[in-house]
């Protein structure tokens, strides 16, 4: 495993900046758990500055016309592309995620959204209405100014570009917050932005959630603030906001979904779709995965055996080789937590038919290795069954008629995504709309779709991300009433 090791700043309005405190927060490889870098620990005086900076830059902004900051939008994607190797490596040593996905999706990702969104951005419209007949109504969509992204560990650069993207293109400046446990991505990205993008425009504060994190959702001029992560997480920000502004807050938050598999499929091209879907080259690190997979029981045993066999041949090593399928989970924190999850389904005497723990073998002494993990037999009134993990362990149980399924889809507070196999499209449709989850896929699974909305129901979150939607949640509706 390659060794970083940097000493990074932040960017606030078009300079790189340390805290104002002078203090610093190491960031640990989770392969060799050794420090590979340092980012600043953000203060309330920071925090203020960048508010201040996007202020003074998103009217200026938001006056150029929308071909305009598209011009602009697609030179900050084009910088990114040419870094993009150097992004991914840093990335892969500070996150622990193996190289060959993240290649293929994160900064392409990232590249792709300003693209998409730098486009679409001239499609912004208002309405005219015909309330009355002599005068004129209409409405307008205005930047709110100054908006805030909250980034998660899984997909750092990402997220930070892809879901601000929409933000920057109808006029806003923003203000990123890193993840406190893989930050370093963001420092690249802060030259990148510093260098492409207008001073102001795009603030990156680094610090941990109870630090940098709350003074952004606390800062009463940050009026519109978007965050990925647990509920928990999601539920404290609403909370946090509330006690001194009204906010616009969209939550994209956990999930525990379900992959609903008929009798009527193959179980090779199931079983398939199921390890993919459960995004193991993530450490099961999304929350997305399809982490729990319900299975007809006239097809259950034949799918079954083929993911256990599928499963246990995942190839578990260095994440910056091409041969590795699974690389350590993100942080100490979250690999005692994983293993506290894994050590509750053992005590509830739950059947476990592959890993459950750290590989044997020669280069996994240190680091947070957990091995892909499934259990069977699982059943709606377990904790397994019923509790986000965010890690390797996959959920598998049985079902007979179809009202039953519906009813084990449903039975979590999450609605994230959700799967349907079958080759009858009435009982697809008719699955897929029973669903409580925001996202599904019928025959597929965790693929996501540019211009596609994405979002939860129930306690998996608010508002939707990733389409036409997300770029209007970034403006304010004015009405203007022509008086004839």
């Amino acid at each position: 495993m390659a060794r970083i090791t940097s000493c990074e700043r932040m960017l606030i309005g078009g300079e790189l900046v340390e805290s104002a405190s002078g203090g610093w927060m190491d960031s640990v490889s989770p392969v060799t758990e050794e420090v590979i870098g340092r980012v600043p620990v953000a203060t309330a005086e920071d925090v203020e500055r960048a508010v201040v900076a996007a202020e003074n830059a998103w009217p200026e902004w938001a006056a150029m016309t929308p071909m305009q900051r598209a011009e602009i939008m697609n030179r900050f994607a084009d910088r990114l592309a040419d870094r993009a190797q150097e992004i991914l490596e840093v990335e892969v040593a500070d996150t622990g995620n193996t190289i060959r996905p993240m290649r293929a999706i994160d900064v392409p990702t990232a590249v792709e959204s300003l693209r998409y969104y730098a486009g679409l951005a001239s499609d912004l419209r208002g309405e005219t209405i015909p309330a009355t007949t002599r005068h004129l109504h209409l409405t307008l969509h205005e930047p709110y100014g100054v908006v805030a992204r909250i980034a998660p560990f899984n997909h750092p650069v990402m997220f930070a570009v892809a879901r601000t993207a929409a933000a920057l293109a109808v006029g806003n400046a923003v203000i990123v917050k890193p993840p406190e446990t893989s930050p370093l991505s963001a420092m690249i990205l802060a030259e990148v932005a510093r260098d492409v993008l207008p001073p102001g425009v795009f603030n990156i504060v680094t610090g941990d959630g109870a630090g940098a994190g709350d003074l952004i959702v606390r800062h009463p001029r940050i009026k519109r603030i978007a965050f990925i992560g647990s509920p928990h997480t999601g539920r404290a920000i609403q909370r946090a906001a509330a006690e001194v502004a009204v906010k616009h807050i969209t939550l994209e938050l956990g999930g525990k979904n379900p992959m609903i598999v008929f009798p009527d499929c193959d179980p090779d091209e199931v079983a398939a779709a199921a390890v993919f879907g459960m995004n193991f080259s993530w450490q099961g690190q999304s929350c997305g995965s399809l982490s729990r997979l319900l299975l007809h029981e006239d097809i259950h045993d034949r799918v079954l055996e083929a993911v256990v066999e599928r499963v246990r041949k995942l190839r578990m090593g260095n994440p910056l080789s091409d041969e590795t399928d699974v690389g350590p989970v993100n942080s100490k924190a979250h690999y005692d937590r994983i293993l506290g999850h894994i050590a509750n389904a053992n005590s509830d005497g739950i059947r476990r038919l592959a890993g459950g723990g750290r590989p044997d073998g020669t280069g996994f002494e240190k680091g947070y290795w957990i091995e892909p993990t499934v259990y069977s037999g699982v059943t709606p009134d377990t904790r397994l069954w019923q509790q986000e993990i965010f890690g390797p362990v996959m959920a598998v149980g049985r079902w007979h008629d179809f009202e039953q399924a519906v009813e084990m889809a449903n039975s979590t507070e999450y609605g994230l995504t959700g799967a349907v196999w079958t080759n009858d499209i009435r009982n697809a449709m008719r699955m897929a709309r029973r669903i409580r989850s925001g996202h599904i896929w019928i025959n597929g699974s965790s693929s996501h779709f540019i211009g596609v909305p994405f979002g939860g129901m129930k306690s998996s979150g608010v508002g939707r991300e990733e389409g036409r939607e997300e770029m209007y949640s970034y403006t304010e509706t004015k009405t203007i009433n022509v008086i004839l």
